[in-house]
């Protein structure tokens, strides 16, 4: 396989999408760093892998926090040697009226989705460069493509995330590099049980009126996989995908075509 042996760093790879892209990277043949907050969450992750033969090792970081990002890069270096790959998976969403959204919680969306995207991404690519071969992944959500209701904050965030790909892209063209985004809708992870929970706070909704809330947004009715997203991340990390560079995997059950 075109990516046995590349060194790989997943952050947010504790639970979800994160914790599904390692684990098929690893079935590839990567060698993975899973990155993520909660340590248990990841020691887990990696234990697994480890237990079906893959090499994998749990960094913990917080990619709010600079030092914690250069932390985690020096010790995948340790691990891995280069790290060929980088999927940035971390991320956060809150939901609030554009008028009553706070400063703080508007600044913590930016620091977490947008420059923890933007730092990671600025401490591999020099290395890739150099070595003339490099695949980013960035996980952004198909609020970047459009906007909605209550997640002004949160979308603008993402859409943030966008257009740093599509300038880091256009930057390593020549060298071997490519950085691209993957925008799922609702995936079947912990995240969407969070907003079906705030919907049915704020609204006073069942929680199964609230959950067909959201599946009504997708024309196919249901969540995406995190395997499924997780495939999609993993065919633009290989050899075979070196010419797509710059670009979006939208899976969204045909939402945005559909309007």
């Amino acid at each position: 396989m075109s990516i046995d042996g590349r060194g790989a760093v997943v952050t947010g790879g504790g639970r979800g999408i994160g914790a599904a892209v390692a684990r098929e990277l690893a079935l590839r043949g990567a060698r993975v760093v899973v990155a993520a907050r909660s340590t248990d969450e990841i020691d887990a992750v990696a234990t697994a892998l480890r237990s079906g033969g893959a090499d994998a090792w749990a960094a913990r970081c917080d990619v709010s926090q600079p030092d914690s990002i250069a932390s985690l890069l020096e010790r995948a270096r340790r691990h891995v040697g280069d790290v060929d790959i980088l999927v940035n998976n971390a991320g956060i969403a809150t939901a609030a009226p554009i008028a009553t959204l706070e400063l703080a919680e508007w600044t913590r969306l930016w620091t977490v989705n947008a420059t923890g995207t933007f730092l990671t991404m600025q401490g591999v690519l020099s290395g890739m460069v150099e070595r003339g071969w490099g695949r980013i992944v960035n996980v952004a959500s198909i609020a970047a493509l459009r906007g909605a209701r209550y997640i002004g904050g949160y979308a603008a965030s993402k859409h943030a995330v966008l257009g740093l790909t599509r300038s880091a892209a256009a930057e390593v063209a020549p060298h071997g590099v490519t950085v691209n985004a993957v925008c799922p809708g609702y995936v079947d992870t912990p995240m969407t049980d969070a907003t079906v929970a705030n919907i049915v706070e704020k609204t006073g909704m069942s929680e199964q009126d609230a959950l067909d809330a959201i599946l009504a947004t997708s024309p196919q009715r249901r969540l995406i996989l995190p395997d499924e997203v997780a495939a999609s991340v993993a065919f633009l990390c290989d050899e075979s995908a070196g010419s797509i560079n710059g670009q979006t995997i939208v899976l969204d059950g045909g939402a945005i075509s559909s309007h």
